[in-house]
């Protein structure tokens, strides 16, 4: 199976509170890894958010690392979804979101667009 048909997933944390600066990137992974992330994320709550492009760009941020400010916007409106997710003010027309958790984590992940399902 080649890489780029493979499942991926990366997760972000994000404190605001902590005024720790931009998100970092805590975990990514493909195949099993990327499975193993976003079952971990919903296991705990989190929202999970299908962004397979975002992915694409979070899969290359090192780990640990703060996402670079060409990413910024991005992420900005990947956090917003969240907060109005949170907030009870979701579009429908949204991505589907797993079970409701804190806004300081959040996890993105894609699946093989041949097998038609998301996370």
């Amino acid at each position: 199976m080649r890489r780029a048909h493979r499942k991926s997933a990366a997760a972000l944390v994000y404190d605001a509170q902590n005024k720790e600066g931009a998100p970092r990137v805590i975990a990514k992974g493909y195949g099993l890894v990327a499975e193993m992330i976003v079952q971990r994320a919903k296991e705990a709550g989190l929202y999970v958010h299908e962004a397979p492009e975002m992915v694409s760009l979070l899969m290359q941020v090192d780990l640990d690392a703060r996402i670079p400010p060409q990413l910024y916007q991005a992420v900005a409106e990947l956090l917003a979804w969240l907060h109005r997710l949170e907030s009870g003010a979701a579009d429908e027309t949204l991505s589907t979101a797993v079970e409701p958790v804190s806004a300081q984590t959040a996890a993105a992940g894609d699946r093989d667009p041949k097998d038609g399902a998301g996370v």
